[in-house]
């Protein structure tokens, strides 16, 4: 996912909720290029291993780890977001995200009925985020995920915030939920509905009761994003679109003010 992020910034190191009490994370010297990057994993690492990751996971899910020039320049250039609505509606192929939508709203309606039944959340947002994410899980990414994510907690320009999905990228490879290798958007988005790593850990549902969260499956990706929505402060039966009770909490998925009028819109139109 794109968003995710104001909650977080509120609430600390999110992602450290497993870690015990007393665990702390001090953050390394950021960089604004690759030549310190080996340098500032090796910090991190023993940092990290400080606060309570395991050795083990550590090695493993900085094995190959590198530094993401691909993310740098996806960072700098998010410009889709500037776009005027109607130009981003057009661009982010908002039509067919409606057209689709409402064919898989009648494919997955037990799914959509039990989630709305358990969260509050109605169809439409849930399925014009997972059109808006991946194309309905078509293209969840192809970037070496700790390496997006560590770049992105090295680089300076947004240090504390991508520590903190650091950490909750490591928590979900200590769980076993992902491979050390797993590969996902450019900012360490996971899944069909794109989760930073921290809302994983703070929101993931397993919504297939398999006994773990995979947010590649629909299930727990559906669900999963309405406990986020739930968690920022969705309430059951009120509207979402701008002005209304529960926009808000599409806010909370997303900073963009044409990203969140898209989502509303879309959804309205899937849910009719």
């Amino acid at each position: 996912m794109n968003g995710n992020r104001r909650r977080l910034a509120a609430l600390g190191v999110a992602a450290l909720l497993t870690l015990g009490p007393g665990a702390t994370a001090q953050a390394a010297p950021c960089g604004n290029d690759a030549s310190g990057f080996p340098a500032w994993v090796q910090n991190f690492k023993q940092e990290a291993a400080r606060a309570g990751i395991s050795q083990r996971t550590l090695d493993r899910a900085f094995k190959n780890v590198s530094y993401a020039t691909k993310t740098i320049s996806a960072d700098r250039n998010q410009k889709s977001f500037k776009l005027s609505f109607e130009q981003f509606m057009q661009k982010r192929g908002a039509a067919s995200i409606v057209s689709k939508g409402k064919r898989l709203k009648q494919q997955h309606a037990g799914l959509l009925a039990a989630i709305e039944q358990q969260y509050g959340v109605p169809p439409g947002p849930l399925i014009a985020i997972w059109g808006m994410e991946s194309g309905f899980g078509a293209f969840s990414g192809n970037q070496h995920t700790v390496s997006a994510v560590a770049t992105l907690a090295y680089d300076c320009r947004r240090s504390a915030f991508f520590t903190e999905q650091l950490y909750g990228l490591l928590q979900l490879i200590q769980k076993g939920w992902l491979s050390p290798d797993f590969k996902g958007a450019a900012h360490g988005e996971i899944g069909q509905t794109q989760f930073l790593p921290a809302n994983v850990v703070r929101f993931g549902v397993d919504g297939d009761r398999n006994g773990s969260v995979n947010l590649a499956t629909t299930a727990d990706a559906l669900a999963s994003t309405a406990n986020f929505l739930r968690g920022h402060g969705w309430s059951r039966g009120g509207g979402y679109q701008p002005g209304q009770a529960n926009f808000g909490a599409i806010q909370g998925w997303n900073a963009a003010g044409v990203y969140q009028k898209a989502i509303a819109v879309i959804g309205a139109q899937i849910d009719g």
